[in-house]
C-alpha cells in the first residue's frame, strides 16, 4: 500500500498540493486525472521519490516494490531490450550480475561459492529462472518481435523505445506500479493488451492518462485534482464525470433552496423589526437567518475549448476518387493498387499498425507527397483542411497568436482573432504569445482553429488527440461528431473512434480492409478477424 500525509508542495507563493492525504490500496487501480498544470505527473513523481515534497510525507508498506514508467528514452540506450526490461526489478538484476561477475572469476574462492549459494537461493526466490521468459512475453504482447530483443536500445526507434520501457515497468509483478500516460505511442492492438493485463493485475496501480476509453477499461477509482487537493471517486472515468456533475448540481440547488430561504427571512425581518407584536418573531428569524450558510462551489479549473467546423458550402456526392495508388518509401511497400471512393458524409477512421502508410496516405492527398503510380481526385466542390502528424514547420515563427491566426483568417480584425483565440482558451496576454514556444497541446488548439477557420467540407486529420488534456479531447471529440462533413482520420483514442467513425479502412501488407461499421462493432466482427488473420499471415 502507498499512501500520503498532508503532502504540500510550494513552488515559490504557488501551492501545486496542499494537505493532500490519500491512500492508494493493493488490487485497485486509480485513474489520476486534473486539468493541464494541476499536477498529475508531480504527484506521481512525488510517489515515486524523485520529487520531495514541501511538507508531510509519503509511506510504503515495508517490503513493497514500486515500479515506474520512465520518461528519460536515452536512459537505457547502451543496453539490450530484454536487460533493460529485467532492469525494472533492481534487485533482480543486480543478483544477475554479481553471479555472472562471480563464476567469471579464476581465482574462485571458498566465500565466493557461499556467496554465490546465497544469491543463487534469492535468485530462484525471485523467479529469476523465467526471468528472460516472462520479459519476453510482456515484449511481444506490446509488439516488439523476439528478433530485436537482442538489439541495443540506441537502435530502436523512439515509439518502439516508449513500449520497451512500458514493459520494464510491468516487469517482475511490482507492488505499486506508477504509470504516466502509459498508451502514448501505442497502437491500439497494444493498448487492449495493456487493458487486459491491468485488468488481471492484482496489486496497486496509479496512472495518469488522457485516454478516456483506457480509464473507463481499467479504473476502480479515480483521484481528481483540483485546485491543489485530491478527491477520490469509486468507479472508472464516466461513473466519476457523472457523479462529479451530479454533485456540483445538487449542492447548486441546495443553494437555491437556502437563498430563497434567506429571502424569505430577510423579508419577514424587514416587514416586522419595527412591530412590536412582531419583534420576538424577527429577533428568532434573524437568529434563524445567521446559520444559514450557503455552500463554497469554486468553478473547476478545468476549461473546454470551443471546437465547431462549420463547412462554407456543402459538398456534392462525389468527394474523392483514388485509383491504383501504389507509394514505397525506402523499400517498405506502403500499399499498392490502392482503390478508393469516399463520399459525401463519410468519417472514415484509418486504423492499423502501418503508421507510415497512413500518414503518407495523407500526405499524398494533401500534394505534399507525390505517389510512385495511379490518381486521385477530389470532387470540384469539395475544399480541404489538413492536421498533420507533425505540425513543428507551422510555427517556426515569432508571430504573436494574434497575428499567427490572423494569417488563416478572412476576417483580419483584432477583435474577432482574439475572440477566436479566447473561444480555444488563450485569452488576455495568452494571444501575446510567440508562436515558437508554445507547448505541444497549445500548437494543437492553434491548428484546430485554423482548421475551424478554413471552412472546408473536408477534414483530414492525423492523430489530433495527441498532446491534447481531457477536456480538450472531449470538445474535439463532440465537434467531430456535429461535423457535417465528411471526415478522414487516424487516432488511437478507441472512444474517439468509436464514437465518430462511420467507416473503418484497415492497411494491410495484402491491402485494405474497408468496411462501413463502427470500430467496436470492426474489432467484435468473425469476419474482420479472419480477414485480418488472412491479410497479416
Amino acid at each position: 500500500m502507498i499512501s500520503t500525509q498532508n503532502v504540500t508542495l510550494r513552488y515559490g507563493k504557488r501551492a501545486l498540493f496542499e494537505d493532500v492525504s490519500i491512500k492508494f490500496t493493493p488490487g485497485n487501480c486509480y485513474g489520476l486525472i486534473g486539468a493541464n498544470g494541476a499536477g498529475k505527473s508531480t504527484f506521481v513523481k512525488i510517489l515515486s521519490g524523485e520529487i520531495e515534497p514541501t511538507s508531510g510525507h509519503v509511506s510504503v508498506t515495508p517490503g513493497e516494490r514500486i515500479a515506474v514508467l520512465k520518461q528519460n528514452h536515452y536512459e537505457f540506450d547502451e543496453f539490450e531490450v530484454l536487460k533493460t526490461v529485467i532492469m525494472g526489478h533492481k534487485r533482480l538484476y543486480e543478483i544477475m550480475e554479481q553471479k555472472n561477475a562471480l563464476y567469471m572469476k579464476e581465482d574462485f574462492s571458498e566465500a565466493d561459492g557461499i556467496l554465490a549459494s546465497q544469491l543463487e537461493g534469492e535468485f530462484e526466490e525471485l523467479n529469476g529462472w523465467m526471468a528472460e521468459a516472462d520479459a519476453a512475453e510482456l515484449l511481444i504482447g506490446l509488439g516488439i518481435p523476439t528478433e530485436m530483443h537482442d538489439k541495443k536500445m540506441v537502435d530502436l526507434a523512439g515509439t518502439e523505445k516508449v513500449r520497451v520501457l512500458l514493459a520494464q515497468a510491468l516487469f517482475g509483478n511490482p507492488h505499486i506500479l506508477l504509470l504516466d500516460e502509459p498508451t502514448n505511442h501505442l497502437d491500439i492492438e497494444s493498448i487492449r493488451w495493456l487493458e487486459n493485463f491491468l485488468m488481471d493485475y492484482e496489486n496497486t496501480v496509479i496512472v495518469v492518462s488522457h485516454d478516456r476509453h483506457f480509464l473507463n477499461k481499467v479504473c476502480t477509482h479515480i483521484a481528481d485534482i483540483d485546485f491543489g487537493k485530491i478527491q477520490m471517486y469509486v468507479g472508472n472515468y464516466d461513473f466519476w464525470y457523472e457523479s462529479s456533475q451530479l454533485a456540483l448540481k445538487l449542492v447548486r440547488e441546495q443553494n437555491k433552496k437556502k437563498e430563497e430561504k434567506m429571502k424569505e427571512l430577510q423579508e419577514f425581518i424587514a416587514r416586522f423589526s419595527a412591530n412590536a407584536s412582531k419583534s420576538k418573531q424577527a429577533t428568532s428569524r434573524k437568529k434563524l437567518l445567521e446559520k444559514i450558510t450557503l455552500e463554497d462551489i469554486r468553478p473547476s479549473s478545468r476549461k473546454y475549448p470551443f471546437i465547431n467546423f462549420k463547412p462554407e458550402r456543402e459538398a456534392g456526392k462525389n468527394l474523392l476518387a483514388v485509383e491504383g495508388l501504389s507509394k514505397t518509401v525506402e523499400g517498405e511497400k506502403l500499399f499498392e493498387n490502392l482503390h478508393l471512393a469516399i463520399n459525401k458524409g463519410d468519417k472514415i477512421a484509418f486504423v492499423g499498425p502501418n503508421e507510415l502508410a497512413k500518414t503518407t496516405f495523407f500526405r499524398i492527398l494533401m500534394g505534399e507527397v507525390e505517389a510512385d503510380s495511379g490518381t486521385y481526385e477530389w470532387g470540384v466542390t469539395t475544399s480541404q483542411a489538413y492536421f498533420p502528424k507533425d505540425n513543428s514547420a507551422y510555427f517556426d515563427s515569432d508571430l504573436s497568436l494574434v497575428d499567427w491566426l490572423r494569417q488563416y483568417s478572412k476576417d483580419q480584425d483584432e477583435t474577432f482573432i482574439r475572440g477566436f483565440l479566447g473561444r480555444m482558451l488563450f485569452s488576455g496576454d495568452e494571444a501575446l504569445k510567440k508562436a515558437n514556444v508554445l507547448s505541444g497541446g497549445e500548437k494543437v488548439r492553434c491548428m484546430l482553429s485554423k482548421m475551424m477557420l478554413a471552412g472546408a467540407n473536408v477534414l483530414i486529420m492525423d492523430e489530433p488527440t495527441n498532446h491534447l488534456d481531457l477536456e480538450s479531447i472531449t470538445a474535439l471529440n463532440n465537434g467531430l461528431i456535429d461535423f457535417d462533413g465528411t471526415l478522414l482520420f487516424v487516432s488511437h483514442d478507441h472512444q474517439f473512434v468509436q464514437t465518430i467513425a462511420n467507416r473503418i479502412i484497415e492497411f494491410t501488407p495484402k491491402g485494405v480492409i474497408d468496411k462501413m461499421m463502427t470500430y467496436d462493432e470492426y474489432l467484435e466482427s468473425d469476419e474482420i478477424k479472419r480477414l485480418r488473420e488472412e491479410h497479416y499471415a
